[in-house]
């Protein structure tokens, strides 16, 4: 199936089965699944554009409301902690965006972003041993207004990495709630996923809309990204239901491996470039 915007001809079945898997397991922890996939659609697709960021919103409009959905049913959404993360986010998606196609349009450069963002994941959740009542920061999680301050300010400066990386804000933002401000990650999964909708609704029409440096695409592919969201729906509603046959160290650990393998080597391949 040849895809125009992203140039790339790709078997139809592969984008739902990644996505599938990707979501499966990130949902568990709050995270929808796109900072994985856009490794995946660079490295393996070939796509670099910087229309992949905006490819990689459409996934998080398709795939979250099925997460969404059964974290509200089971009474285990922190509507508060949503929309906080939301409120905060939104004005860091229009830095992000003009930081993409102005600064960050050459794929090197991109994939380094990428990898250190990714490895900065890797290093909160691995070294989390926080103290479940205060958090790394000393945030008292009673401090219910002080915490929600520094929570919005937090997600003002993860705004901008969400828009400029193409995933909304709330993947960066699940790790920092669980390692900085100590919150369990059973009380943040829907809060994150509901932030990261509400704020990719508003990261698609950026790239959709606004323009862009002459010859330079920013316009999502609806349809790579659709397919990818339909994975990732199913993938997403099934994780959240399997959330608790799994232990918080368990989750962390496992999608810690990954975020360091991936940004190892995204950094590996920029040095190598830049030696040659």
């Amino acid at each position: 199936m040849f895809f125009e915007i992203a140039g790339i001809t790709v078997p139809f079945w592969l984008p739902p089965l990644v996505a599938f898997v990707i979501s499966f397991f990130t949902s568990m922890v709050g995270v929808s699944g796109a900072f994985l996939l856009v490794p995946f659609q660079m490295s393996v697709l070939g796509y670099v554009s910087p229309s992949v960021s905006a490819t990689n919103l459409v996934f998080n409009l398709v795939a979250i409301p099925g997460g969404i959905w059964h974290y509200a049913r089971v009474k285990r959404m922190d509507w508060h902690l949503a929309w906080t993360i939301a409120i905060g986010t939104l004005p860091g998606l229009l830095i992000g965006w003009w930081l993409r196609v102005h600064w960050l349009l050459d794929s090197r450069t991109f994939k380094l972003f990428v990898g250190v963002i990714l490895f900065g994941l890797a290093i909160r959740l691995l070294w989390n041993k926080s103290n479940p009542a205060t958090g790394v920061l000393g945030v008292s999680v009673s401090s219910n207004d002080r915490r929600m301050t520094s929570i919005s300010l937090m997600a003002l400066v993860i705004g901008v990495i969400g828009g400029a990386y193409g995933i909304g804000g709330g993947s960066i933002m699940a790790p920092v709630l669980i390692a900085v401000f100590g919150l369990p990650v059973f009380e943040v999964a829907g809060a994150a996923l509901l932030g990261t909708f509400l704020t990719s609704v508003v990261g698609v029409a950026l790239y959709q809309f606004l323009p862009a440096p002459l010859g330079i695409n920013t316009r999502p592919d609806w349809a790579l990204g659709i397919l990818f969201g339909l994975g990732g729906v199913v993938g997403m509603y099934v994780g959240a239901r399997m959330q608790k046959s799994f232990s918080r160290r368990a989750l962390e650990l496992g999608i810690s491996t990954v975020l360091v393998l991936v940004a190892g080597g995204y950094v590996v391949e920029y040095v190598l470039d830049a030696t040659h």
